[in-house]
């Protein structure tokens, strides 16, 4: 019993060493990864720029017509000179500058957002030059992959073979025979 437990603490000390062992060289790998990812980094100057998903988003929607937050939160020195003369009278404010408060609070008009875009030609476009690769590759296998057609899709081979099946009187009861005059040779 005892050599048993003995056995046991030992085989778990090898576990727990394994497992240190391979933790180690784990996190080595990947300080080596993470300080060649930032070296790299730092010598091409390509940083992402991050979004902060927690706050509002701007988008422009006809289904949602008032977005979260406003277009510009970033305002100049005229802009937020502006924004005071907005909480006055509104008929001192001329129409230029009411077009000016309605670009900081949204982006696009509803007639800019309704405007037709031009994708569909590009997707169009896409669709003609799809088919037209397709094509040029069934053309291509019809010509060097598949084998000529065989003789007997000639319609004189087809005649031919009509003429033999009506002879043998092949199927006279249900069939094709039994469509056929053989007294006038002519379909019935």
């Amino acid at each position: 019993m005892c050599s048993s437990v003995v056995l046991s603490l030992h085989l778990t000390k090898m576990m727990l060493h394994l497992t240190a062992v391979r933790m180690g060289s784990l996190l080595a790998r990947r300080a080596t990864v993470t300080l060649t990812n930032s070296s790299a980094r730092m010598v091409s100057h390509d940083v992402a720029e991050t979004v902060d998903m927690s706050r509002p988003m701007y988008w422009d929607r006809v289904d949602l017509p008032l977005p979260d937050r406003p277009f510009k939160d970033a305002m100049s020195a005229a802009e937020k000179s502006l924004k005071q003369k907005e909480k006055g009278p509104w008929g001192q404010l001329s129409t230029e500058e009411k077009i000016a408060l309605y670009r900081l609070a949204f982006c696009q008009t509803f007639p800019e957002m309704k405007k037709p875009s031009a994708e569909w030609k590009a997707v169009l476009g896409g669709i003609f030059i799809f088919l037209g690769f397709t094509g040029l590759v069934v053309w291509w296998q019809k010509v060097y992959v598949y084998p000529k057609t065989p003789r007997t899709f000639d319609e004189e081979w087809q005649a031919k073979q009509l003429k033999r099946m009506l002879d043998m009187r092949v199927n006279p009861v249900e069939g094709f025979a039994a469509k056929w005059d053989y007294e006038k040779g002519q379909w019935k």
